[in-house]
């Protein structure tokens, strides 16, 4: 009886030398010591191979190494050793894998089963951990494959997706609000810039100090120069989170008309970048378009820049650029879009004397529009008190005339009537409120279903000031009520990852059978998980990726388990793209035009006509969809 005691006892401090198990508790790893066998592979044995089919057991590397190949990279090759494990992402994800594992001398390995490994998984929150990442890992490498196949241009516009914190190469030059102007000026000289950021005592950016207000604010008037810059700044500067991809920095630029934003972490300065930066990483003609729309007459005119953006976008799909900056794109050009319709619509219309503000909901208002999207969108204003229903009928009717010309631009009117033209959705700002916390203090259905598309909302033109105040408003008043909270989490786990149990994947029946609608079962699982997580925190962002990385933040999941489950969105939001774009449709036969794809069917794809790594790409997204709902789950369902 001495002896296993003795065996158990030295397995147990071997494991505890490597992660992940040093992390692991005493009795997962007693699991493993108790039930894993000592297996022997001679040199040159082949331990395991995927054409051998599904992954069947882990194996723990005691004594000698290992070479990993794999057969779908031939340049992709390592050696492992003592304390190392495989297949880890092939077992989790119930797959053979890609990996083919050799011995290379001598090799002793502490083999569990299948049936232990899942166990393991259920019962150890660190080893579960490292079974993610693994998966997160395939998903990652794939998504490289991918890229791979793609022309530069795409590794050229994949730049945009890389956050800001990546973008800024120096140190942010600034001063304090009670610097002299002399001062000012000085920093700026030393630095060689047009411009110096102005931060408060607690280092956040509340304004800009540049060479037009040196000449309208201070040599003009005659300013004196040993007065503090606050008295002749710009305010209210433009800032953004240094999470934020390029491209999301060119979209607000493109939307406030900035040349420069401050970069920020939690609040606080970290960096300045300009136009010129980020257009220098820009390969595309979006300032050309931007351009047009700001030149174009009519709509007339703007009708024949919306089919420029049709083309760039083709053209950004087809040359497989990323999704993130894809739709952010679109959006971009969108919002400029729709920006110069209201400056040709206001013409006929007088709003002086009411403040407003037009505000997308819906994808538009998450900022991830794809090729087919139709009208989402309301009005937020204020007025003094008995003035709603003089201010009202005035709005709805320029509403009603914008509306039509986004119709005639190529966004259809929404057959749900979820527009600014709608008298429900044209309201006071105490109208909003009351509408919003009604549906926070009774969530029922209906109202769940409201939380989920007005609830993105984000402010395009007008007063935006009032959907700022609207949103604080918003975030304390959702993120404490724990039943609104608890049913908003039900919600979002309702709609189940379409994993098969015997295929690979769970497939619809109806008039597209065989398909998998990648918008319902896929993507919306991400967008109402990080809905869900921005109220129950207190997030204020709309953007479902953005959504995630702060959410990870705050709930310290360590960053690059975040970003993976960002990537899984990603892919699915692509797909939806190329589906859109009719890359998996058939091919015409010669002389015939090709088919329009019917609206409902503009989501959907049948995962079994995808490639290989397509369908191994879909099925790890769905794990991660289905990973990030347990996180969701965990951290705010009970």
């Amino acid at each position: 009886m001495a002896a296993p005691a003795l065996i158990i006892e030295s397995t147990l401090r071997f494991l505890r030398e490597h992660p992940p198990f040093s992390r692991m508790a005493r009795k997962d790893l007693e699991l493993i010591a108790t039930h894993a066998q000592l297996a022997y592979f001679p040199v040159g044995t082949t331990i395991v191979d995927p054409a051998d089919g599904t992954a069947r057991n882990l194996y723990i590397i005691q004594r000698g190494h290992v070479r990993v190949r794999n057969t779908a990279v031939a340049s992709d090759e390592e050696t492992r050793g003592p304390g190392e494990c495989f297949p880890v992402a092939a077992l989790a994800a119930g797959t053979a894998g890609t990996r083919h594992f050799e011995a290379t001398e001598d090799v002793f390995c502490y083999k569990l089963s299948r049936a232990d490994f899942d166990a393991l998984r259920q019962s150890s929150a660190p080893f579960a951990q490292f079974c993610t990442e693994a998966l997160a890992g395939i998903l990652q490498q794939s998504l490289g494959q991918l890229r791979q196949n793609f022309s530069q241009r795409a590794v050229e516009q994949r730049t945009l997706l890389e956050p800001l914190k990546t973008v800024i190469r120096r140190e942010p030059v600034y001063c304090e609000t009670s610097t002299s102007i002399v001062d000012a000026l000085r920093a700026m000289q030393a630095a060689r810039l047009a411009s110096i950021a102005v931060v408060d005592d607690k280092h956040r950016p509340v304004g800009i100090f540049t060479l037009t207000d040196l000449r309208d604010r201070v040599v003009l008037p005659g300013a004196d120069l040993a007065s503090p810059v606050r008295s002749v700044m710009s305010g209210s500067p433009g800032t953004i989170d240094e999470l934020a991809t390029a491209q999301e920095a060119l979209a607000m630029m493109a939307q406030r008309s900035f040349h420069q934003l401050m970069v920020t972490r939690e609040g606080r300065l970290v960096g300045v970048v300009s136009e010129r930066d980020l257009f220098a990483l820009q390969r595309v003609s979006m300032r050309n378009i931007l351009q047009a729309i700001r030149l174009a007459p009519s709509i007339a005119a703007l009708k024949g820049v919306t089919r420029d953006i049709d083309a760039l976008t083709d053209n950004l799909v087809a040359q497989g650029a990323a999704a993130e900056p894809i739709t952010h794109t679109i959006t971009g050009l969108n919002d400029a879009l729709t920006h110069r319709l209201f400056d040709l619509v206001l013409e006929r219309h007088d709003l002086a004397g009411i403040d407003w503000c037009w505000l997308a909901v819906g994808s538009e208002g998450r900022r991830e529009q794809t090729v087919a999207t139709d009208q989402d969108n309301a009005i937020l204003f204020r007025c003094e008190e008995g003035g709603a229903d003089v201010c009202r009928p005035r709005l709805i009717a320029f509403a009603r005339d914008v509306n039509e010309g986004l119709a005639e631009l190529g966004f259809p009117l929404c057959t749900g009537n979820i527009m600014a033209s709608n008298p429900e959705l044209c309201l006071e700002l105490s109208e909003w409120r009351a509408k919003f916390a009604g549906w926070i203090r009774e969530p029922t259905p209906e109202a769940l279903l409201g939380a989920n598309i007005f609830f993105d909302f984000r402010p395009l033109m007008g007063d935006l000031a009032l959907a700022t105040e609207l949103r604080a408003w918003l975030a304390n008043l959702a993120s404490e009520s724990r039943l609104f909270v608890r049913m908003l989490v039900a919600n979002a786990l309702q709609a189940e990852p379409p994993l098969g149990v015997i295929r690979k994947f769970r497939t619809d029946d109806g008039d597209r059978p065989g398909t998998i609608d990648l918008k319902s079962h896929g993507t919306r699982i991400f967008v109402d998980a990080a809905r869900a997580f921005a109220l129950a925190l207190g997030i204020r962002e709309t953007n479902t990726s953005q959504r995630l990385r702060l959410a990870g933040r705050r709930l310290a999941i360590e960053e690059r388990q975040m970003e993976s489950t960002v990537e899984a969105y990603h892919y699915l939001q692509m797909l939806r793209l190329r589906t859109q774009r009719g890359d998996f449709e058939p091919e015409p036969e010669d002389g015939e035009p090709a088919k329009e794809i019917p609206h409902t069917a503009r989501n959907r794809v049948d995962p079994y006509a995808l490639n290989e790594l397509d369908q191994r790409m879909l099925k790890e997204s769905f794990r991660q969809a289905r990973s990030l709902q347990t996180q969701l789950e965990q951290a705010f369902g009970r």
